[in-house]
């Protein structure tokens, strides 16, 4: 399967952001990079003449949606003007009791493709059924890093949520599928649905089996008053429980003290940072510039399709760059390579990988190919770097992306999923969605 992509610009999305002009990309036959660099400089006979394609745009990694609930496609716009805890309590969570285990499939056959044809190679997701949630992707051709929330609510024992994660972990491993593409996490909801003994059993199961924690730290201002008033913060909750010991992922983070933030850049902690839909439901803006000074790896998410409405990456890395220079009133606080590698390699930071989120020899081939065939690059490639990191970032979006590969293999095509029909997923969420209203 070794494969030569040879673009007019290529960005590695390493930590300088560098751009590389008339680049190579080389794809080993296991779908992993195995050059990437200027063309000038490539081994040659690395990939046979008919393998080679070339490509008149910009490639670049795939993003990485660092916190997502895609399945939640079939509930979109459902509750829209109500703020976040009302939203869940009085919308959302009713909604989702009805939800059958083939909703969820269709569901996430949907989000995927939506967030492939956008450039999103690689979503972290919490949500119900997850073994179907799997098979989606696994169909689609995408990314995925997937928990099965605990929660304790009425009718939920998180006891057998828990006991199912590691029952599905013991059986499959942590990662599964062709290209390792499937990742099992655990996936507490939050603090705030959980008694403490609960945050104990999965700190003490998640450090047995190695496995990475996904949970919601800190969204809203109201949500956590009890978790506050006995322990602090939630954060210095989950020191005291013992999941700042292994691997974890703060999704949101937005209501976090000096404190909190040091607390996490010492634990090694990630954070999934999601302006859109922390702005939408009124939430808070996340403290952005200060946790890359404490350099806490912080990557983007868009949270769920129903409380952002979409599943656009690129919506977030604006808004991300645009929230952090508005709270700090420096427009140079998130520059535009600074954006773009919250979106790529700042994901597979905040999720613990060294695997994606780059384009480096030995990383997998998860790939995304920008057309120039758009006003955002009328005024060419002939221009300085910075600028045309500018133009990619603030006026092109995800309306140009073409192509996507993951682990090397091509999954959409001229803009459009290759290995699922859109539109019919589009009619069995359709047709879901009927008996959810």
């Amino acid at each position: 399967m070794s494969l030569r992509l040879h673009a007019a610009v290529v960005l590695p999305a390493d930590l300088s952001c560098s751009v590389v002009r008339d680049g190579v990309v080389d794809v080993d036959d296991h779908g992993r990079i195995s050059y990437c660099g200027p063309a000038d400089s490539a081994p040659a006979g690395a990939a046979a003449p008919e393998r080679t394609r070339r490509l008149g745009g910009i490639l670049l990694p795939g993003l990485v949606n660092a916190h997502a609930h895609s399945p939640m496609v079939l509930l979109r716009g459902m509750g829209g003007d109500l703020p976040l805890l009302r939203w869940l309590r009085e919308v959302i969570w009713p909604a989702e009791a009805k939800l059958r285990p083939e909703d969820v499939r269709a569901g996430m056959t949907l989000g995927s493709a939506e967030m492939l044809s956008r450039g999103v190679t690689t979503s972290a997701e919490m949500y119900f059924h997850a073994d179907e949630m799997a098979e989606s992707v696994l169909a689609t051709g995408a990314r995925v890093v997937l928990g099965a929330p605990i929660i304790d609510l009425p009718g939920l024992r998180w006891q057998t949520m828990l006991a199912e994660t590691e029952r599905w972990i013991d059986a499959d491993g942590l990662r599964f599928g062709d290209g390792d593409r499937v990742e099992i996490t655990y996936a507490p909801h939050s603090a705030y649905t959980l008694p403490v003994e609960a945050l104990e059993a999965v700190a003490a199961s998640a450090h047995d089996r190695g496995a990475l924690v996904q949970i919601h730290v800190a969204e809203a201002a109201d949500e956590d008053t009890t978790q506050r008033a006995e322990h602090g913060s939630v954060p210095q909750l989950l020191e005291k429980v013992g999941l700042l010991r292994g691997r974890l992922l703060a999704a949101h983070a937005v209501h976090l003290s000096d404190a909190d933030i040091a607390l996490l850049a010492r634990s090694g902690a990630g954070v999934a940072h999601c302006p859109g839909s922390n702005a939408k439901l009124a939430s808070g803006i996340a403290r952005l510039t200060d946790l890359r000074a404490a350099s806490v790896a912080v990557g983007l998410g868009t949270d769920g399709p129903a409380s952002n409405d979409d599943l656009d990456l690129w919506e977030e890395l604006q808004l991300a760059a645009m929230f952090a220079r508005l709270s700090t009133s420096d427009a140079t606080a998130v520059r535009a390579a600074d954006a773009l590698l919250l979106a790529t390699r700042g994901g597979a930071d905040a999720l613990g990988r060294d695997d994606i989120g780059a384009l480096e020899p030995g990383r997998w081939a998860d790939l995304v190919h920008v057309d120039l065939d758009d006003p955002a690059f009328a005024t060419g490639l002939d221009v300085p770097d910075e600028q045309l990191l500018a133009n990619l970032v603030w006026a092109a979006g995800s309306r140009t992306v073409t192509d996507v590969w993951v682990a090397g293999r091509q999954v959409v095509q001229d803009g459009e999923p290759t290995r699922v029909d859109r539109a019919e997923a589009q009619a069995a969420v359709a047709e879901a969605a009927v008996r959810l209203r």
